[in-house]
Formats: structure tokens, C-alpha cells, sequence
């Protein structure tokens, strides 16, 4: 489970926020100009994220690294949660877009799906953030619009052509999360996953009878000598991509 939700703050904030209506550049507001601007802000969240994770960023330890107080940095943002949003829309507006390798909609549902693959690993925290109610701020909206032309024109009605942009990003999202614990467990014991499973084989040896379960050991031998482990991150990416838009392809000739 997601221990980080986008718009879990005040709704009527964090729009004002997001689209830039924030209260100092409404008309008749005077006042000093303030020091920071919320791209800064955004900015050093998201590196803070980036390096020691999305549990890092709190309002006080944004405000240290800004060289500001804490009160100081909730005259830019109401608070922690309109704080995530604001990060999550900042590097929705300024994710790289690779050109479609043709002009087929498969292709350019690859690139689609390549782009967010790599925001997850620029940003490894976004793929832990659940954004089953999304923070609809520019960049969301610019990032949707996009991946939606993409599958525009497949003869997909409007209902469908958002729920096959969902599991596409859905699948993009599971691998990305996969690759992420994988990293983590090579971090914590020190081992990457072939160093691993050499390492415990004689324990494995002992309590793994092959011929109770011939078939997992057969798979399981062969994809491991495939792999170098017992998973490989890419090629679940690349195998499960495949079928992804196989599976697309079959409801787009069934329209």
C-alpha cells in the first residue's frame, strides 16, 4: 500500500497552487516581494525526494534546505500534502518526451510508456505515491492530453481509450515499483540477486526437492541462467510491454 496520496490536501489550495493563483499575485494584495518562488521550492523537494526518499520531505527540512523557517515556507505552500502535489505536477510538466520510433500507435504507445518508465527511475518515489485521485495541476493535464493522442485514432471510444491508457500506465507503474524493491534489496544485503542465490544454493539445495516440483525447476532453472537471478527488471519490462499491446491491439481490431 501507497503510504503518500495526491490530493489528500485542501482541494481549493492546492489548485490555487498548482495553476499559480496563489494568494500573493491576486490583484490588490500588497506586500514584499517574497525571496523564493514555488518552482524553487518544488524544486528542492523533488531533489530531496530523488536522494533519501519521499519520507524525507517534510515541511521543516525543505524550509532548512531553502535557508528559510518553517512558518516562512507555508506562506508559498499550505502544507505537506499540497507540497506533494506540487512536486508530483513539476516533474509531470518537465518529463522528457522520446520521439515514436513510426507513426503507428504501437509505437507511439512505446514511447509513451518508455517516458514514464524513466520518470519512475529519475524519480523512484513517484511510483510509491498513489495517485488514484491525481493532482490536476498543469503538468498532469499536459502529460494526459499527450498520452491520450497517443492511442488517438484506433477507433477506440472515449471511455475506453482513457481505461487502455490506464493499464498501460498501470503496467509501467508495477514494473517500475518491482525494479525499485529489486535495487533495494541489492542496497540492503550488499549482494546483487545472482550473488545472492550463489550464496544461499547449498541452504536452497537442501529444502528444494526437484522432483516434487519438476516444473519449477525446470522454469526456474532456465530463466535463472537466462537472467543471471530469479529476475531481471528489463525483461519483465520489455515481455510484459509486448503483451500489453498485444492485448490492445486485439481490442482495437474487435472496434
Amino acid at each position: 500500500m501507497a503510504t503518500d496520496r495526491s490530493s489528500a490536501g485542501d482541494p481549493a489550495r492546492t489548485l490555487a497552487l498548482l495553476w499559480g493563483l496563489t494568494a500573493e499575485e491576486k490583484p490588490g494584495r500588497r506586500g514584499p516581494k517574497q525571496a523564493r518562488s514555488t518552482g524553487e521550492i518544488a524544486a528542492t523537494a523533488i531533489a530531496l525526494a530523488d536522494a533519501e526518499g519521499v519520507d524525507a520531505v517534510t515541511m521543516r527540512r525543505v524550509a532548512q534546505e531553502l535557508g528559510l523557517s518553517p512558518m516562512a515556507l507555508y506562506t508559498y505552500v499550505p502544507g505537506k500534502a499540497e507540497l506533494l502535489d506540487l512536486m508530483l505536477d513539476t516533474v509531470y510538466a518537465t518529463m522528457p518526451r522520446t520521439a515514436p520510433a513510426d507513426d503507428g500507435w504501437r509505437a507511439r504507445a512505446t514511447a509513451v510508456a518508455d517516458d514514464n518508465r524513466a520518470l519512475f527511475r529519475a524519480h523512484p518515489w513517484v511510483a510509491a505515491v498513489s495517485t488514484s485521485r491525481p493532482p490536476l495541476g498543469p503538468g498532469l493535464m499536459a502529460k494526459y492530453e499527450y498520452e491520450l493522442s497517443a492511442l488517438e485514432g484506433t477507433g477506440l471510444p472515449d471511455v475506453e481509450l482513457d481505461a487502455a491508457l490506464t493499464h498501460l500506465l498501470g503496467f509501467v507503474q508495477t514494473c517500475a515499483r518491482m525494479a525499485a524493491d529489486e535495487r533495494a534489496a541489492q542496497q540492503d544485503s550488499a549482494l546483487t540477486d545472482a550473488q545472492w542465490w550463489q550464496a544461499n544454493a547449498d541452504l536452497l539445495a537442501r529444502v528444494f526437492d526437484p522432483e516434487r516440483y519438476p516444473v519449477a525447476a525446470r522454469v526456474g532453472a532456465a530463466a535463472g541462467e537466462a537472467h543471471g537471478g530469479a529476475y531481471s527488471p528489463d525483461h519483465a519490462y520489455a515481455f510484459g510491454l509486448a503483451r500489453v499491446l498485444d492485448g490492445l491491439a486485439a481490442l482495437i481490431r474487435e472496434r
